[in-house]
């Protein structure tokens, strides 16, 4: 009991801080075009690391991913991208949330993610729309694999009409071409479709390739001059679990960056040093994390936890676990995580699966399912102790709101006493 009362003690003292420090009301998300900056991960994340790029039209829907039309009430629209060879199209049109997430209810978004629950996750969602392209998993579950920068700009009804009519009019046959048609140069096309010659490219810091850093800079760029167009930035972390994506840079940032390259690059080439000189000061310096909000798949735009919150949070978190770790020690998160396999509940929300001999355990990994499953309380412990433990790291900028940490506090909190009812009724139970 002494742990669950430092835990709702520790809660009730920052709630109270908090309480009294301006402006951390959640703040709703009324986007009518989003510009994304994904960051890069994988191969692209340790060779290129240009990442991607993306629109999110709030006003847009889609009858298929290659037809679109008005949103009707309670619709979020869509995320709309050039890819190289998914289905033979051009683009495709994915709702907001499974393009992010793989899942179509905000609430069915996982806490902690490996690689086999993404795969699971992409392919139930896929075989929904009927995609089953080899390449198809760029269309869903993006924010497993990187964190995403949003730059919200304004737009009409009548734009938003028009845009559509110009996309289901044009022919949607693949295109991709890295140099001249690539997924920012698709991304100029939308943004410029709404304010013309807002996105360029730049000779000196990309050689004159379109790229999605240079696509959101030269975007920011215009919105100073343009106050109409009511820009906003804010963050998509990354949901933890899956290993980090990169910061993302543009041509000769990433050749003079990577290690492999910077020095022979500069050995048989000094001329470089001029030009790398002159890029940083031409598009290095754009920081896409700058004056970010935090989005939330369920509340919208928040504010993002201050250093402070971050270190008051992350000194708990350290003694809490000690604590817990004394009294009873805890599964290992990640070992447990990789002998499961991911199901979908009697809900459809997906959880984890383990077989032990002749038992069958199984652990709601959701919000909503964490602890209504049948599973020992101290699995979604170590869940929450895992996926807190990532959240509170000190990222710059940092990546999560106060309104998320302090959701995941009380789940922690329950799952915490929990536990504890659970280890009395074995006392009480040995006793007798």
């Amino acid at each position: 009991m002494f742990l669950i009362r430092r835990l709702t003690i520790f809660s009730i003292f920052l709630g109270a801080i908090l309480a009294l420090m301006p402006g951390f009301a959640s703040i709703p998300a009324h986007a009518q075009a989003t510009l994304l900056l994904e960051e890069p991960y994988s191969y692209d994340g340790e060779f290129a690391g240009t990442g991607h790029a993306a629109v999110y039209l709030s006003r847009v829907c889609a009858d298929s991913p290659t037809l679109l039309r008005r949103c009707g009430p309670g619709e979020n629209g869509v995320v709309i991208s050039r890819y190289h060879h998914v289905g033979g199209h051009d683009w495709f049109a994915i709702p907001l949330i499974p393009y992010l997430y793989a899942v179509e209810d905000p609430g069915d978004v996982p806490l902690y993610a490996d690689a086999k629950l993404v795969a699971f996750l992409r392919k139930q969602y896929l075989e929904k729309i009927d995609i089953t392209d080899n390449e198809a998993y760029q269309l869903a579950g993006s924010a497993y694999d990187r964190t995403t920068y949003g730059f919200r700009f304004a737009t009409t009804p009548e734009q938003d009409d028009k845009l559509i009519a110009w996309l289901n009019s044009e022919k949607n046959d693949e295109a991709y071409a890295l140099l001249n048609r690539n997924c920012a140069d698709f991304v100029k096309q939308i943004v410029n479709f709404y304010y013309p010659h807002a996105v360029h490219r730049s000779v000196i810091a990309d050689l004159g390739v379109m790229t999605p850093k240079q696509a959101a800079k030269t975007l920011v760029h215009t919105a100073k001059h343009h106050p109409n167009m009511q820009l906003t930035r804010f963050i998509i972390p990354q949901v933890p679990g899956m290993k980090r994506s990169k910061p993302v840079h543009g041509v000769i940032e990433s050749l003079v960056l990577a290690k492999k390259y910077v020095t022979p690059a500069l050995l048989f080439h000094p001329f470089l040093v001029g030009g790398v000189e002159a890029a940083y000061w031409t598009g290095w310096r754009f920081n896409p994390a700058e004056d970010a909000l935090i989005f939330d798949p369920v509340n919208g735009l928040e504010r993002p936890l201050t250093s402070a919150q971050r270190k008051l949070y992350e000194k708990s978190l350290v003694a809490i676990k000690r604590e817990t770790v004394q009294s009873e020690p805890l599964p290992n998160w990640r070992k447990f995580e990789a002998r499961t396999q991911p199901r979908l509940d009697a809900d459809g929300q997906p959880m984890l699966e383990v077989r032990a001999e002749d038992e069958t355990a199984q652990i709601g990994i959701c919000r909503d399912n964490a602890l209504r499953m049948v599973a020992p309380p101290e699995l979604v412990q170590d869940l929450m102790f895992a996926r807190l433990q990532q959240e509170l790291k000190p990222d710059k900028p940092p990546r999560v709101s106060r309104q998320q940490v302090e959701s995941d506090w009380r789940l922690l909190q329950q799952a915490t006493k929990a536990s504890e009812a659970s280890l009395n009724s074995g006392s009480l139970a040995g006793t007798e």
